[in-house]
């Protein structure tokens, strides 16, 4: 058993320290309000592709790809240090870290040519037309269609909860191809330009800020799309779909861990802060039960996350990234409830410690705002029935 890390990682630790600290860009461009997860101002580009060219974007690939075949443990470290100093590598994250892998690892060698290698570079943008007004989570039953015509597919249909689809140059779109096979087995993927004939993207504002929509419903009115834009084989969109949500899972553990952890550090900031009687919620048995209960949490979503991650390295399937997913936003969720109510009518206080999240905001923003993190990348409910079906052998409800 090794708790340590070997000398040649934590050397990759040290060189990885001093890049960023040489190339990050400033912190106010860091912190500077998102328009959407698909828009890209100049900063940004430049700052992904600088991290691309000294093969800092994605270190576990080949230097053409933007890495520098770093080890699986390697990985990880790069991973913990990026999401310790919150650090992105890119404005656009499901372009980097779904949509490319799926190109990379399903799409032909002219498809990555023309679309892997832009998005990593950071000259494209990209939305996942996903989730339907009919379906949710539930990818099986879509029902967007998508007609083979000659050289090109009609697509019509409607997507929703797109996130970035008003700033994506393109869209990885899972459709239906074949209503004659069961449901999972008809669904294709179609790389799609967003600013094609007969797509309409109408921006959802969000409630506590409504000039920052990031989702959005798409409807496609006999959209014309190349049959070269295929990703895999017809019939294959299902078979992406489970790499793609992989992509998202296999390190998210990491940044989840650390958005819990600066969470209980603000937590324990606020309940050492004198209410108007002048007691605090440390001195409440009742919270600090909680917030024990909290912490305990926290610590065995890391030890989770490496058992798993000691599974991946040895080749090994690892049910654990399932189960963190699950219980990383249910966590989150429970940690920002948790303050919400020991500050009461304060928690609208937007001055007050908070946790340093995406955007500022008060303890009962960041608490509804906690319930994303338990529908994005699969909701909470599909993965029980998940962890239900494929871990504990459960029958199908």
């Amino acid at each position: 058993m090794h708790l340590g890390y070997r000398e040649e990682d934590e050397a990759f630790r040290t060189e990885l320290r001093r890049w960023l600290a040489a190339n990050l860009p400033p912190p106010e461009k860091l912190r500077e309000p998102k328009r959407s997860s698909a828009h890209l101002p100049d900063w940004a580009r430049q700052w992904q592709r600088r991290l691309f060219d000294e093969g800092w974007l994605v270190p576990g690939w080949p230097p053409e790809l933007g890495g520098r075949m770093a080890t699986p443990v390697q990985q990880m470290i790069y991973f913990e240090e990026m999401a310790a100093g919150e650090i992105p590598r890119s404005l656009n994250p499901q372009g980097l870290s779904i949509v490319t892998p799926s190109i990379v690892e399903f799409g032909t060698e002219d498809q990555k040519e023309r679309w892997a290698l832009p998005t990593l570079r950071a000259e494209l943008t990209w939305c996942l037309g996903m989730s339907e007004p009919g379906a949710g989570s539930d990818l099986a039953g879509l029902s967007t269609r998508a007609v083979l015509d000659g050289d090109h597919f009609v697509v019509n249909g409607q997507k929703v909860w797109t996130s970035g689809a008003h700033h994506a140059d393109w869209c990885l779109c899972f459709v239906r191809t074949d209503t004659e096979v069961p449901k999972h087995r008809g669904i294709s993927a179609l790389i799609v330009d967003m600013r094609s004939a007969g797509i309409t993207c109408r921006p959802l504002p969000e409630l506590t800020d409504p000039q920052a929509a990031d989702f959005n419903e798409v409807f496609f009115s006999d959209v014309a799309v190349p049959a070269e834009n295929l990703l895999g084989a017809p019939g294959d969109g299902w078979r992406i779909t489970q790499g793609s949500l992989a992509h998202e899972r296999g390190m998210l553990w990491i940044d989840n861990a650390q958005k819990v952890r600066r969470g209980l550090d603000a937590l324990f900031e606020m309940a050492r802060r004198p209410g108007p009687d002048g007691s605090s919620p440390s001195s409440d048995p009742v919270f600090r039960d909680r917030a024990a209960r909290l912490a305990v949490d926290a610590q065995a979503m890391v030890l989770l996350g490496y058992r798993g991650f000691a599974k991946f390295a040895r080749g090994q399937a690892s049910p654990e990234h399932l189960m963190l997913k699950l219980f990383s936003s249910e966590v989150e969720r429970r940690l920002y409830l948790e303050g919400v109510e020991a500050l009461g009518p304060d928690a609208l206080d937007t001055t007050l410690p908070g946790p340093p999240l995406w955007k500022e905001g008060s303890w009962a923003f960041q608490y509804l705002r906690s319930f994303a993190g338990t529908i994005a990348g699969g909701t909470s409910e599909i993965q029980r029935n998940i962890i239900a079906e494929r871990i504990l052998g459960l029958p199908r409800s």
